[in-house]
């Protein structure tokens, strides 16, 4: 809806003041993006695909051919920018879209899962360069599944859970907001320790696996310290702990009480059945 592809079915909404339904054209004028799915011309080479892109938008030859070099080298497309996208790996595809994302240098970047397909280092790569267009005043609207993503780069981040946003702030304060230390404990032997652990009221969730454990505690390191100083008087032997602040996993989990992996799978499901449902029914998508 904020790329003017789908019309709202309620409320209103801006992009640079331009009104998303009644001035779309001019809202196009002010974005770039980059799709979750394939959107170039696999016949033609990358740099023809930025080429055509830059051109439908009347940039002028020397700036164009100035936009795709900066492009090729930002994301180390040299060597392969005249070759066929069909015939390059999806990883290399996968960086073609996202470059063409970037030509137009806009007001605001949507980003729908750009590093799909991307080793780490381009991941890393393409982090970098996000960062830098958000400094130089771009507004970035990413989409992902990576959590690690949405911490590192959003200064805001929604979590959306079926289709509703359950929280929205900054990561720091969503960590926050979750209220509790996560404490790992390796144990020389684990014995009763998860009962042992549930004991305490304070002890909001206590999960383990042979004889290591991961306890969610409200209070904060005085709590942590009474834990194990209360679980050695009791004859548990320690052989190491760590403590650590929620991630925004552990703030994903707190909030659906499901992971991010898992409420991805529940949504390609849904998706899977609406189609078998439109398929079933004839209907045209």
């Amino acid at each position: 809806m904020l790329t003017t592809l789908l019309r709202p079915t309620s409320g209103r909404a801006r992009i640079c003041g331009r009104d998303v339904v009644r001035e779309r054209e001019e809202v196009r004028k002010h974005i770039g993006i980059v799709f979750q799915d394939p959107s170039s011309d696999e016949i033609l080479t990358g740099r023809e695909n930025l080429e055509f892109h830059l051109r439908m938008c009347s940039i002028p030859k020397e700036e164009r051919e100035r936009r795709i070099e900066e492009v090729l080298d930002l994301l180390d497309l040299r060597g392969r920018e005249n070759i066929k996208l069909r015939d390059c790996p999806a990883g290399i595809r996968r960086r073609f879209e996202v470059a063409r994302g970037f030509l137009l240098h806009p007001d605001v970047l949507f980003l729908d899962e750009p590093t799909i397909g991307f080793d780490v280092k381009a991941r890393r790569d393409l982090w970098n360069y996000i960062r830098r267009v958000r400094d130089t005043g771009t507004t970035v609207i990413l989409t992902t599944h990576y959590i690690e993503e949405a911490d590192e780069l959003c200064d805001r981040v929604a979590i959306i859970d079926r289709g509703k946003i359950a929280a929205a702030d900054s990561p720091q304060k969503l960590k926050e907001a979750v209220g509790v230390e996560i404490l790992s404990v390796e144990l020389a032997e684990p014995g009763d320790f998860e009962r042992f652990a549930r004991s305490f009221d304070w002890v909001e969730e206590v999960g383990g696996r042979g004889n290591k454990f991961l306890l969610k505690i409200r209070g904060g390191n005085e709590r942590i310290a009474e834990l194990l100083e209360k679980a050695s008087a009791s004859g548990f032997e320690i052989s190491s702990f760590e403590s650590r602040p929620p991630t925004l996993e552990d703030v994903f989990l707190h909030l659906t009480g499901r992971t991010i992996r898992e409420a991805e799978g529940e949504f390609g499901a849904e998706q899977a059945r609406r189609i078998r449902a439109r398929l079933r029914a004839g209907r045209r998508f």
